[in-house]
């Protein structure tokens, strides 16, 4: 059991989580209509949310999913409900001032990979409306997450609280920190045309002249700890092999290796979930291009968990995404995916701007 530096033990507590999401992330207004979106795992801390946030004058609208929910839905519903989403989806979110994800990681999926790429391509309208709006993704630290992580489930609470900074005496002053960190880093980057990714079976370079770059200070993700953009649209060339294991739709892939040629996949293979892999990359032609590129800044996340939330923001990696670009970096990517994929820099990598090394061995450099 980790300890907080009075030697007492970490213990997950919702009640802090859902201040630091309300206040923090979500900056709730009185009379905003806010919705929390969460599995029936997460009870716990949907109530704390629910609780802040109607002490702050909101309007929280609770949505809770069973789990296996989306996998009934993938491999039950007509062809109807898989290819188009209801009008009166578009117009419940449009009435929304702001929405809250809470992930509940469960176990693996027994939909059809192509039927689930559908449901995603169908929903996608209704998830660009919620991304026009402030909104905010987090976790709570369930008995399967724990497990996929190799913990004991007092140990991946400990492990969430610590992540994200629920363990200090103030962690909104902690992640003032991190913004300020990152704006370092940015102020490197915003420079810099050309970016190289090296690594054993990868060599990429990439072009983001001219494209903003994000700081992720956890408004967004909670926990954070990244700095992201969106590459040209058709700059992508050579392969890149992604070492850290990652999940799509609840299955996971191993080994994922893509080759990009003017900014396109041409060639996908994986050692394991292939075929989850190829169904992605069909889902829409932006599929086959990047919408993301972000370098993980979290070095207090040293190992993966097997959840991308977390994942990619370990520090020394760097991870590509497959798909819809965030509009604000100035990416015109369009897609019903955004499927974040992480390579390790650790062990012999390298990352450099316009030929400078940046980062080396998972490092950065000056």
């Amino acid at each position: 059991m980790q300890t907080t530096d009075s030697g007492l033990p970490v213990i997950y507590d919702p009640l802090p989580h859902a201040a630091l999401l309300a206040d923090y992330c979500l900056s709730a207004g009185a009379g905003e209509r806010l919705l929390v979106a969460a599995g029936t795992e997460a009870v716990p801390l949907v109530r704390e949310v629910t609780r802040a946030l109607l002490s702050r004058g909101a309007r929280p609208v609770v949505r809770l999913e069973y789990p296996g929910q989306d996998d009934d839905f993938a491999n039950l519903a007509a062809d109807a409900v898989l290819d188009q989403a209801h009008p009166a989806d578009l117009s419940d979110v449009e009435a929304l001032d702001g929405s809250l994800r809470i992930l509940t990681p469960e176990a693996g999926t027994s939909a059809d990979a192509s039927r689930r790429a559908r449901l995603t391509a169908a929903r996608a309208p209704v998830a660009a409306i919620r991304s026009r709006k402030k909104w905010s993704l987090t976790l709570y630290p369930t008995a399967h997450a724990a497990e996929q992580a190799g913990m004991t489930g007092a140990e991946f609470g400990a492990f969430v609280m610590r992540a994200m900074f629920l363990d200090r005496p103030d962690p909104v002053a902690a992640w003032g920190e991190v913004r300020e960190m990152q704006a370092r880093l940015i102020e490197r980057l915003t420079r810099a045309d050309t970016v190289r990714i090296e690594a054993p079976g990868t060599d990429l370079t990439l072009r983001v002249g001219g494209r903003s770059w994000a700081n992720s200070d956890g408004k967004r993700n909670m926990p954070s700890g990244e700095v992201f953009t969106g590459p040209l649209e058709d700059s992508a060339e050579g392969v890149v092999t992604f070492t850290v294991p990652a999940e799509y739709g609840g299955r996971v892939v191993r080994g994922a290796r893509l080759v990009f040629r003017a900014g396109e996949v041409v060639e996908a293979s994986a050692e394991e979930g292939e075929d989850v892999l190829r169904a992605a990359l069909t889902t829409d032609p932006g599929a086959r291009r990047l919408g993301e590129l972000g370098i993980g800044t979290n070095y207090g996340i040293q190992t993966p968990t097997g959840n991308i939330l977390f994942d990619e923001k370990i520090g020394g990696t760097v991870h590509l995404a497959l798909g819809r670009s965030y509009p604000e970096t100035g990416g015109v990517n369009k897609s019903a995916i955004h499927w974040d994929l992480i390579t390790d820099l650790r062990a012999g990598g390298r990352l450099s701007l316009d030929g400078q090394t940046m980062q080396e061995g998972g490092l950065f450099v000056g």
